[in-house]
């Protein structure tokens, strides 16, 4: 090669640490209610409690290293891979892992927004605001590195707008939001509902970011969840069925009038794999055409123009169609790794994963050195707005 390529993660996630919001919101307003941490005597680990719901335990999601298959993980924040929870210990598994930049997720805020609304929406909204000044201050060891996004209100759109302005000057490049907001009993995204905040990220520049799982699930939906993953073979199929959960938010984006609308806005589907896609986006186009869309909408350019121009997703594991998938988007893959999760590119004794550094050469072997460069940093520095460095 004629240079080396940095490599940029798409898709990491941040372990919440255990003082994220007792330390950031105020005890004579919220008391217990705040997120923190108690000692499970039956499942012998720290568990993250919110408004008096017990969550996930603290190490949950941490698993990168881990001895034993999923679901198990580490009982506690101590014997867990200590980059999951904190930015100088990141710093140095991403020199390990070979990754100058990561684009950085949440865990709890994630998949859990369920318990925070149910205190309430002035509650949730403290929250977000607090976890979204701890993500400035995770990111300050190493701001040209860690690429952080800020999580929004989207119950409240005034809200949404302002905590958007808030970030602004903070070193975000862009957000996470809700890709199904109709399982909140909100409009979905082509509602003009939801046109204040496109607009304002319109003027921005600013990608938003759909991470799967995102906000999905209610409270009985998430319990379900976590019963069920005691049985591998569940835990496995669950695991493989939300890589096409962002179907939806693809079409939404592609097929309501969004990218249209909104062509400064790059759409950003997280953690759901790439291989479906190419077949999705023909089908796309095939309906349009098809059910008279394109008849009635002659302004609308095919959906898979839109796609093509505005719509990025990620791989990490995929192998047998990746060449394929270079050949149909080279302007629109990116690389993730997915740390620290279970089914990250983490190796370790029960992971068949090998250092993403040595998985990156792998995939892109007799791929011409211009795509290489597209997929493991061109395309995400460009959403993201990152620098190349000047040393690798």
């Amino acid at each position: 090669m004629s240079r080396p390529i940095p490599i940029i993660d798409a898709d990491s996630h941040l372990a919440e640490a255990p003082d994220l919001w007792t330390s950031r919101m105020s005890s004579a307003k919220w008391g217990d209610a705040i997120p923190h941490l108690e000692f499970d005597e039956r499942l012998g680990m720290e568990r993250w409690v919110v408004g008096g719901r017990k969550l996930t335990s603290v190490a949950n999601w941490a698993t990168a290293g881990w001895h034993e298959h999923p679901p198990a993980h580490p009982p506690s924040i101590e014997l867990a891979d200590q980059g999951a929870f904190y930015g100088p210990a990141r710093l140095e598994r991403m020199d390990e892992y070979g990754v100058y930049a990561q684009v950085i997720y949440p865990n709890l805020l994630n998949f859990s927004h369920h318990a925070f609304l149910a205190v309430s929406n002035e509650f949730a909204l403290d929250a977000v605001r607090a976890y979204n000044d701890y993500l400035v201050d995770f990111a300050s060891v190493a701001p040209e590195r860690f690429i952080i996004l800020c999580t929004l209100p989207f119950w409240d759109i005034d809200a949404s707008i302002a905590e958007l302005e808030r970030c602004a000057d903070l070193g975000f490049r862009g957000v996470l939001f809700i890709s199904k907001p109709y399982k909140l009993g909100m409009p979905m995204l082509g509602n003009d509902h939801w046109a204040p905040i496109f607009a304002r990220l319109n003027e921005m520049g600013w990608p938003m970011n759909f991470h799967t799982g995102f906000a999905e699930f209610s409270d009985d939906e998430f319990r379900a969840m976590l019963s069920r993953h005691n049985d591998r073979r569940d835990y496995a199929k669950l695991s493989a069925l939300t890589y096409l959960a962002n179907a939806e938010a693809i079409a939404e984006v592609c097929m309501t009038g969004l990218c249209e609308k909104y062509p400064n806005v790059d759409f950003v589907t997280v953690e759901s794999g790439f291989g479906w896609v190419p077949s999705f986006v023909e089908s796309m186009d095939w309906q349009w055409l098809n059910s008279g869309a394109r008849k009635a909408f002659p302004d609308m350019a095919m959906p898979s123009e839109y796609f093509r121009r505005q719509v990025y997703g990620m791989f990490w594991f995929e192998t047998e169609a990746l060449k394929r998938q270079i050949d149909l988007f080279p302007d629109n893959l990116m690389f993730e790794t997915d740390y620290p999760h279970p089914t990250s590119l983490s190796p370790g004794p029960a992971s068949s994963a090998e250092l993403p550094s040595v998985t990156a050469e792998k995939f892109m072997q007799g791929v011409p050195e211009e795509l290489a460069r597209k997929i493991l940093w061109g395309n995400a520095a460009r959403v993201y707005k990152v620098k190349e460095p000047a040393h690798t």
